[in-house]
């Protein structure tokens, strides 16, 4: 449980009142089976051959929901950025689809092929944007 409020950065936060359930429906359905542990009060699964091809369909789905909802992105933060002075800021709009498209397809593209090198690169390169962007949105308040 403390894994998955890591791995989601705090956004799902289970219970055992979620996960237990969860984890008997897999196994009463075939998805996984219990492995033995020498670990007393330790129950440890892996997922059946059932299991892993149910993993993959999710995981396919969820990559074609990804590719689809992709477009939502840009349009939804323009709509929310442009609405104060939408003519005298068209000249920024594709720039800004462009960078919002980029870090989706990043993200996506970093979870099929995670390294931990490319990962602190990668943040690495974001800290110094987001900084950029910081001092940027600084000086246009102060004029």
């Amino acid at each position: 449980m403390e894994t998955i409020e890591k791995r989601t950065d705090g956004r799902w936060k289970p219970s055992p009142g979620s996960v237990y359930p969860l984890l008997a429906w897999f196994q009463e359905n075939g998805y996984t089976e219990e492995i033995p542990t020498e670990e007393s009060g330790i129950k440890r699964y892996r997922l059946t051959d059932k299991g892993e091809k149910l993993f993959n369909e999710h995981v396919k789905f969820k990559e074609r929901l990804e590719k689809k909802l992709e477009f939502l992105a840009p349009p939804i933060i323009s709509a929310f950025w442009f609405n104060a002075h939408p003519e005298k800021l068209r000249e920024i709009r594709e720039p800004e689809r462009r960078f919002v498209r980029a870090l989706f397809n990043l993200r996506r593209t970093l979870e099929k092929n995670f390294t931990e090198e490319t990962t602190k690169e990668i943040g690495e390169f974001l800290n110094s944007t987001a900084e950029k962007i910081e001092e940027m949105t600084k000086r246009i308040e102060r004029r």
